[in-house]
């Protein structure tokens, strides 16, 4: 058992915001009820009378008002957690909340029915990324206030079409006031970018990365006030032309026309190709401030460089698979030339792959390559890294089927995560860590690398012990890998976090995973090698530990276990073993959890076995002992009539069991970890056999006594206190077991004072206090 943690400084910590919007989100369902909803359309049949729709709407049970901050942002995280739905749209109602800069960046599981919600917000910028409903639709669902004052719409991967076989624009022509348009990555074409750049006079950023726009003359209407423009992966059909025209546009501030897109070997030979370096004369584009050339061709570096220094106020360069990033007036700051003011996107430098995995989340083969260079680098540091963590867990969530970029970034976590570094790392992060990892194992299950770097990061004392999130699912994955690849390292580190694990999910969880044969043949399987090879290593007790922990409570992991063989073989290994304390002592504790499974006994009900049993119960060792014990009290618990093994006398093998259990000195520290009380309830009641009761009120007395905030409670909740005080009150009763029973009925008096509740803040008065506070 670990000590807890009183006081832990990390690098990353979380403000007191993101705590309170992230516990309302993780607990929606607690914080709010879903309530019936009648509302009215015109009739579809044309008639008088309108149609009745029941509908559900989402409310806070407290019914609170959500501050304009709040709202903005509990929306935003709602989406990024991938629990933005129509329902939950229910929850920003204009009557208790106030939406002015919208966010929903996981927009596709949103419908119209959803999107209304927004008609009674003045919002002032709207991100909707990833829509399946077209865009129109969406315009449609804004409010008259909003679609007058809009200033900034980014649709990105959204869609102009949504079931029409042309792209419609004709939405945003209503948005007069508007500012900046993101159209990434759409069905957006030439024809639409006229109609923007004629219906929207106010347009100063757009952003037609990706789209199906071949023809940018019409940029030129608005040169005089242009001032961003994103183009990367456009398909120009020609290059002379489209660079005419950007010198055009004088006034420029950001211009993007980078390409990572993968050439065709011909492509190199098209003979009207224009260099890219014709925009590099000092005169042009004055204003300009961001500059991205990554992946452009035949760039002349002696162009650019002047082309920078004739552009003081230049803040970025990207210069992505080019080899003027390597430049020295790019990375060496002892250059005459060199500018620390200049970020620059490049795999010449750590800076510049950094700055590369910052600005290219959504380019594929850009992060993939910064994500390689990352993993150089990371081997030599020597200090937490929670941004670069974060970095890479944020192009792992938007790329998870891309297997280059999985490899790459699994191997950076493990970099950035092992050791002492996890322990500096705030646990939300650790915990997209674990989510990611777990998808990448998921989704490239025969992949042995990419699965042995996910075990490398999960294997982690940190992670293990002090992360939440769902154990099943990783014991699962893990295993499924165990059982795929026979590798000395992935079988060590697959056992390790599995006995970790195994304790630490429920009884019904540890069911379904033990009781599948393909895991409990495997692990089996590894055990009977080490013991025919006579050998003691960490896997062997790790393995060990995971079925131990797996049968605990699981009377199919137990039968299973049976099915498989396996007490034959733990029976073996009990004579192979002899005296080896650490392997007697998991091999008896299994066993133990076979004799709490009432119908399975008999199955250990052998002469061999209980003479064995007997002599182990007299083992200097009180783990041995104890576990021993407890066997021979489960199995003495039925009554003389199921004691089938007359060799073996059941009234002197209790006597000793009494003798020894008297002998025992506490140990100081907790011997062995409990789920649950349940099973020591028959052994309390068994009055016929007051040895069985000394067992049973020794091993309740001593885990209380070790730690009694957790097992006083569970005692109480499971109503074991009450068996013990019919215990200590019965004049009948053995008078060792009424004072154990007396002690711990005072121990769990004593921290049900400690325990008292007290009068607690609700978490969302937090967050009201934090948003109406006037620093805030």
């Amino acid at each position: 058992m670990r000590d807890p943690k009183l006081f832990k400084m990390y690098d990353s910590p979380i403000s007191l915001e993101e705590a309170c919007v992230d516990f309302i989100c993780e607990n929606l369902e607690a914080l709010c009820e879903v309530t019936p909803l009648m509302t009215l359309s015109p009739p579809a049949d044309g008639s008088d009378k309108p149609e009745c729709h029941k509908e559900e709407k989402l409310t806070l049970k407290d019914e609170s008002i959500l501050p304009s901050g709040l709202s903005d942002r509990l929306l935003e995280q709602l989406s990024e957690k991938g629990k933005l739905k129509d329902l939950t749209m229910t929850l920003f109602d204009s009557n208790i909340a106030t939406l002015r800069n919208v966010r929903m960046r996981k927009a596709g599981k949103l419908t119209t029915k959803g999107l209304r919600m927004l008609k009674g917000h003045k919002i002032r910028s709207l991100e909707a990324v990833g829509l399946t409903v077209s865009v129109n639709d969406l315009i449609g669902c804004l409010g008259e206030w909003t679609l007058q004052n809009l200033r900034s719409l980014n649709v990105a991967r959204s869609t102009f079409m949504a079931g029409s076989k042309y792209c419609v624009v004709v939405g945003l022509s209503k948005l007069q006031n508007l500012q900046s348009l993101n159209v990434a990555c759409t069905e957006f074409n030439s024809h639409g970018l006229e109609i923007v750049i004629e219906d929207l006079p106010h347009l100063e950023v757009l952003n037609i990365s990706g789209t199906q726009v071949s023809d940018i003359s019409s940029l030129r209407k608005c040169r005089d006030r242009l001032k961003s423009l994103y183009m990367y992966n456009l398909k120009m059909s020609h290059q002379e032309s489209v660079i005419r025209i950007l010198l055009e546009l004088h006034q420029l501030q950001h211009l993007d026309i980078s390409d990572e897109k993968d050439h065709h070997p011909f492509d190199l030979l098209e003979p009207n190709s224009s260099s890219i370096s014709e925009l590099f004369k000092p005169e042009c584009l004055p204003h300009l401030k961001y500059l991205d050339i990554s992946g452009a061709e035949r760039v002349d570096e002696e162009a650019l460089a002047a082309f920078v220094l004739a552009h003081p106020n230049m803040t970025f360069l990207g210069l992505m698979y080019l080899n003027a990033c390597y430049e020295q007036m790019y990375v060496n700051p002892d250059h005459p030339n060199y500018r620390q003011d200049l970020a620059v996107t490049g795999l010449a430098s750590e800076k510049q792959l950094l700055e590369g995995l910052e600005r290219y989340p959504h380019r594929p083969i850009f992060l993939h390559k910064c994500l390689l260079g990352l993993f150089r680098i990371t081997t030599l540091y020597r200090e937490t890294r929670s941004d670069l963590i974060q970095l890479v867990v944020r192009g792992m969530r938007l790329h998870q089927m891309q297997y280059g970029i999985q490899m790459a970034a699994t191997a950076c976590l493990y970099n950035l995560t092992k050791g002492e570094y996890a322990n500096k790392v705030h646990p939300s992060i650790l915990r997209d860590v674990v989510e990611l990892s777990l998808d990448a194992m998921e989704t490239f299950p025969s992949h042995f690398q990419l699965q042995k770097n996910t075990l490398l990061t999960l294997c982690s004392d940190r992670i293990l012990h002090d992360i939440s999130f769902d154990k099943y699912r990783c014991a699962r994955l893990v295993l499924d890998s165990l059982c795929a690849f026979n590798e000395a390292a992935v079988n060590r580190m697959s056992v390790a976090i599995c006995s970790v694990l195994a304790a630490k999910i429920s009884t019904n969880d540890s069911s379904l995973l033990g009781a599948q044969p393909k895991y409990m043949r495997k692990l089996l399987t590894m055990v009977e090698a080490r013991m025919v090879n006579k050998t003691i290593d960490i896997t062997m007790k790790f393995t060990l530990s995971a079925l131990w922990n797996l049968t605990d409570e699981s009377p199919a992991t137990c039968q299973m276990f049976l099915d498989e063989d396996g007490l034959d073989l733990f029976l073996k290994m009990l004579e192979h073993y002899e005296f080896e304390t650490s392997i007697e002592t998991k091999v008896l504790g299994l066993l133990n959890n076979i004799a709490e499974v009432e119908r399975l006994r008999v199955h250990l009900m052998k002469e061999s076995f209980l003479l064995a049993l007997r002599k182990l119960l007299h083992s200097r060792h009180i783990d041995v002992s104890y576990f021993s014990a407890g066997i021979i009290a489960h199995l003495s618990s039925d009554g003389p009539a199921s004691w089938t093994v007359d060799t073996v006398d059941r009234d002197e093998i209790l006597r000793d069991l009494g003798h020894v259990v008297m002998k025992w000195v506490t140990p100081s520290s907790e011997m062995v970890a409990y789920r649950s009380f349940v099973p020591f309830f028959s052994l309390l009641n068994c009055y016929e056999a007051p040895q069985v009761q000394l067992w049973a009120a020794w091993a309740i007395n001593h885990v209380c006594s070790k730690n009694a905030q957790r097992y006083c409670m569970m005692l109480v909740e499971e109503h074991g206190d009450v068996i013990l005080k019919a215990i200590s009150e019965c004049q009948a009763a053995d008078e060792t077991v009424r004072d154990i029973c007396k002690g711990v009925i005072k121990m769990v008096e004593q921290e049900e004072k400690h325990t008292a509740p007290e009068n607690q803040v609700t978490l969302l008065e937090t967050v009201q206090y934090f948003y109406n506070s006037p620093q805030h």
